[in-house]
């Protein structure tokens, strides 16, 4: 993965690779320790925002690299299928 011109990606994935993480720690916490330890509520609210704000990264991803991504292949049968007047060469600017 190259560094992303776009400053808002770039943000969206050092949220996500933190909130990932986060969430592996607080999901093994909660089965080593138990889940009365951690507090069930607080835990079980904190899993929940960390999955939420994980999909949100994961959505904000994908629509930057839809439109920015240029097919892998290139042959015939995979190019004909491309829509390009949506594919914006220069990558950084947003519509």
């Amino acid at each position: 993965m190259g560094a992303d011109s776009d400053s808002r990606i770039a943000w969206h994935r050092v949220q996500l690779r933190k909130n990932r993480e986060a969430l592996k720690a607080l999901e093994t916490a909660r089965f080593t320790k138990g889940e009365i330890a951690a507090g069930r509520g607080q835990t079980s609210k904190a899993i929940a925002d960390l999955r939420r704000k994980i999909a949100e990264s994961e959505l904000c991803i994908a629509a930057h690299e839809r439109q920015t991504r240029r097919p892998l292949a290139t042959d015939f049968g995979s190019l004909t299928g491309v829509n390009w007047s949506n594919w914006n060469a220069r990558g950084g600017d947003s519509r």
